[in-house]
């Protein structure tokens, strides 16, 4: 019998993976019904009204300006302490132009398709690479906690092999269930964009750009999901991988934010991993250092900033897996097992 097709069978069969991934996928669904009814297409109707509150605002704001200047030029009049609520020339409270108060303030949130789904895919990657995460993790270590995997290598003496095809087969599940999620995710907010939003602009690059994003998220769920099939390896326990993460995030992430923050270090984001998730997705995250004024020839204070690229996180994820992965075969090669 092939290992592989055993080892695939064994993930399917698993109670904790038909669980694990039908509540990824009730939480995928729950966050596209929840859009949905959070969402409502707009017609002429409420544009029209959104117009005249617009309007109104700008006539509020009006008479707002008139009532504040009269008061600062009587106060100045006057000679009475203002203690710094009014300028020294009454003349520039004025009110804002009327194009700065948009009509879409007063609208009710519409999904647009072109400009919003991008967005989506970023929760959709992180829900589905934390179950691939806890999937892979539980799949090797209890195969280690219960002595499955000395059994298996009485039967497959060669080690490597045997922990190689079984990532194989996790990854070749997790595959056939993230990749029917995707083509669902786009159905579900597509009709969502029909019904409560808006699908016009779309273009052929807009599909590719979309289509480009969405395979970084499968990615990004396959490498997560082998890290901690790695990890659980490694430490040959499911414990060692979720308790990793933890001190990662909490200790490493958390605690090395606050440090570096207390410390005034520039772009402290760099430093933490969740930028490099974030520009994976979003392909660029710009920092910002409103500490370093940088003005311009107006008289503007732009902050500093520093681009995080989708090729720098590539970069992190791949050296990531390598040294993970190495590590877990270095361990399957080298040590006894017992």
């Amino acid at each position: 019998m092939s290992l592989f097709r055993t080892e695939l069978r064994r993930l399917s069969k698993r109670r904790f993976t038909r669980y694990m991934t039908l509540l990824g996928l009730l939480v995928l669904a729950a966050v596209v019904v929840g859009v949905f009814f959070t969402n409502q297409k707009i017609d002429a109707g409420q544009l029209a009204q959104a117009e005249r509150q617009a309007d109104q605002q700008y006539q509020e704001q009006v008479r707002w300006s008139e009532q504040e200047r009269v008061a600062c030029e009587q106060a100045k009049t006057a000679g009475t302490s203002t203690d710094g609520r009014y300028p020294d020339d009454c003349s520039v409270i004025t009110p804002p132009p009327r194009e700065e108060i948009k009509a879409e303030w007063f609208l009710p949130s519409t999904f647009d398709f072109k400009e919003t789904f991008d967005e989506t895919l970023i929760p959709f990657a992180a829900i589905l690479a934390l179950v691939g995460f806890v999937i892979g993790a539980s799949f090797v270590g209890a195969e280690w906690s219960t002595g499955g995997m000395m059994n298996l290598l009485l039967w497959r003496p060669k080690r490597l092999t045997v922990l190689l095809t079984k990532l194989a087969a996790l990854l070749t599940g997790i595959l056939a269930v993230t990749l029917p999620a995707a083509v669902l995710w786009f159905a579900g907010f597509w009709a969502v964009a029909n019904f409560r939003g808006s699908t016009e602009k779309m273009t052929s690059g807009v599909w590719q750009s979309f289509a480009l994003t969405g395979v970084r998220g499968v990615v990004l769920v396959l490498v997560l999901t082998t890290i901690g099939f790695a990890l659980a390896s490694l430490g040959r326990h499911t414990a060692m991988a979720l308790g990793g993460v933890v001190a990662v995030m909490v200790v490493g992430q958390f605690g090395l934010g606050i440090l570096l923050s207390m410390a005034g270090v520039r772009f402290a984001e760099a430093w933490l991993l969740p930028t490099y998730a974030l520009a994976w997705m979003t392909k660029t995250v710009k920092l910002e250092d409103w500490n370093a004024c940088n003005a311009t020839y107006f008289g503007e204070c732009k902050p500093a900033t520093m681009d995080i690229t989708w090729q720098q996180s590539s970069v992190l994820l791949s050296v990531g897996v390598v040294v993970i992965l190495g590590a877990a075969l270095w361990a399957m090669r080298r040590r006894d097992i017992s």
